[in-house]
């Protein structure tokens, strides 16, 4: 959800998502419009979610049995997202650096190495890097401003500061080379954690992150008509005409309001299982559907990708596909691969499967980075049994994931009444049907192909091309209108 104060009454206005364009002020019925400019690029560009950390100064906690209180804070910007690096102070005397980048949190310790280090720019995510004398993987290599500094910090800092640095892992460890003060970097590692593993207090409570993480920055503009001044409404993806029902005027909408009514049609066109906006109950918490893209592989196959958010749990993404769902997590402890064929996370090895390039087709509500219609990246893709276990790779950033599947009733006891039912149960491609009666007919045939391969092939060949050849039509059919 996102809240705004009405514009006519001051009161809280709350819309349904970031997608949404427009809602009705409960308490005075003025309908609210978002500025054209935050959404004119509605499905062809994700806004930014901000401000959704639970951690604040003051907030404590225990790393290895010695207390730690945050003191301050500086948020940084690149491109495309923010993260936040939390200044903590030791009870023994140590400061430390505690990371919030994504719903992902390390604490690293300033370290000291006179061997020689790579030079910034021959940085390559997913390349190894000999550091303190251990390997360590490029996993975010950034430029960065920092929008502002707050608490006690160990240098000073201002809006338009500039960071350069360089994160690395191996396994559970974590690793930051600063780039900022000179050509040899600092050297802060550490791990990675969670707020449970710190056993921290004092957090910021779950209503207070909604706010702050769904406060709308940009202006916001009351539906008036300009004949009477009464509010008018409209529905998106219905209605195209605006008529004032008090004096019966027609409202304009030809400049700025026209590109919101336009966004709101677009979004109400854009169908997908699960709405942005809709909450599942998972456990104990509650997760909000908060962004929605589209994604296809090089041979055009597409699928759904829903990003939930809990405010003290973070992100978990929910991914659909033609041949079902699966749960997945972005890895804080990283799996060990050398480019071949197989991975290994922990105990269990996963054998190589796919490896393409995956590009976004659309893109709506919000996320924690900016995602734009057309961006890419290389997935490689492997599995154990029924769990997948993915490498993400850009020109910045390499990450790992771990999926697992979940059944369609799962999905329906999680969200209820908010999934389109017509939607949920998964369905075949006809051409892996196809293929797979394909398969069934060559092994019924194989002897009479054997043993007569001239007198059969030709009736062979035109039954295979009888049933691929519609199917294939069919398929692609079927792909235009979805």
């Amino acid at each position: 959800m996102q809240n705004v104060s009405c514009p006519s009454c001051g009161a809280s206005v709350i819309f349904k998502s970031h997608a949404s364009v427009m809602a009705v002020c409960e308490y005075c019925k003025t309908t609210v419009l978002k500025d054209a400019d935050a959404v004119k690029d509605m499905g062809r560009m994700s806004a930014v979610l901000e401000d959704y950390s639970p951690l604040q100064i003051g907030t404590a906690g225990q790393y290895g049995k010695v207390a730690f209180t945050v003191i301050g804070r500086i948020q940084l910007r690149y491109a495309e997202g923010i993260w936040n690096e939390w200044y903590v102070y030791f009870d023994d005397g140590r400061p430390a650096w505690l990371s919030d980048a994504s719903g992902q949190y390390t604490l690293t310790f300033e370290k000291q190495d006179e061997r020689a280090l790579p030079a910034f720019d021959e940085l390559q995510p997913g390349h190894a890097y000999p550091i303190l004398g251990q390997n360590f993987i490029a996993s975010d290599i950034r430029s960065a401003e920092c929008t502002g500094g707050e608490g006690e910090l160990p240098y000073r800092v201002g809006a338009g500061w500039q960071a350069k640095v360089a994160d690395f892992r191996r396994d559970k460890s974590f690793l930051t080379l600063d780039y900022s003060e000179s050509e040899r970097p600092a050297i802060y590692a550490g791990n990675s954690v969670t707020l449970e593993q710190l056993q921290c207090q004092l957090l910021r409570d779950d209503d207070t992150v909604r706010d702050s993480a769904g406060k709308i920055r940009q202006k916001v503009d009351a539906l008036a008509c300009p004949s009477c001044g009464s509010g008018v409404r409209f529905v998106p993806g219905v209605t195209r005409e605006i008529i004032c029902p008090s004096c019966r005027s027609q409202v304009d909408t030809t400049t700025r309001v026209a590109i919101v009514l336009e966004a709101g049609h677009r979004m109400a066109a854009a169908s997908t299982t699960l709405e942005l906006g809709a909450s599942a109950k998972i456990g104990n918490a509650s997760h909000e559907i908060i962004g929605v893209m589209t994604r296809s592989d090089d041979e055009g196959e597409s699928w759904t990708e829903y990003l939930m958010h809990n405010p003290r749990g973070g992100f978990t993404w929910l991914i659909e596909t033609d041949e079902g769902w699966y749960r997945t997590k972005v890895l804080d402890e990283w799996p060990e691969w050398s480019g071949g064929d197989s991975a290994r996370l922990g105990a269990q090895t996963f054998s190589k499967r796919y490896d393409y390039t995956a590009t976004v087709k659309f893109a709506a509500g919000a996320f924690n980075w900016r995602v734009n219609a057309g961006d890419t990246v290389r997935v490689v893709e492997f599995e154990n049994g029924k769990n997948q276990l993915a490498a993400e790779l850009s020109n910045h950033e390499l990450t790992w994931s771990l999926s697992s599947p979940v059944p369609s009733d799962q999905i329906r006891a999680w969200f209820g009444t908010a999934v389109k039912a017509e939607k949920l149960s998964p369905k075949t491609p006809l051409l892996t049907i196809a293929k797979y009666f394909l398969y069934g007919m060559l092994i019924f045939n194989a002897v009479p192909l054997l043993f007569s391969f001239s007198g059969t092939w030709k009736f062979f060949l035109f039954s295979a091309a009888a049933i691929y050849v519609p199917a294939l039509i069919l398929q692609a059919m079927d792909d235009e209108t979805s």
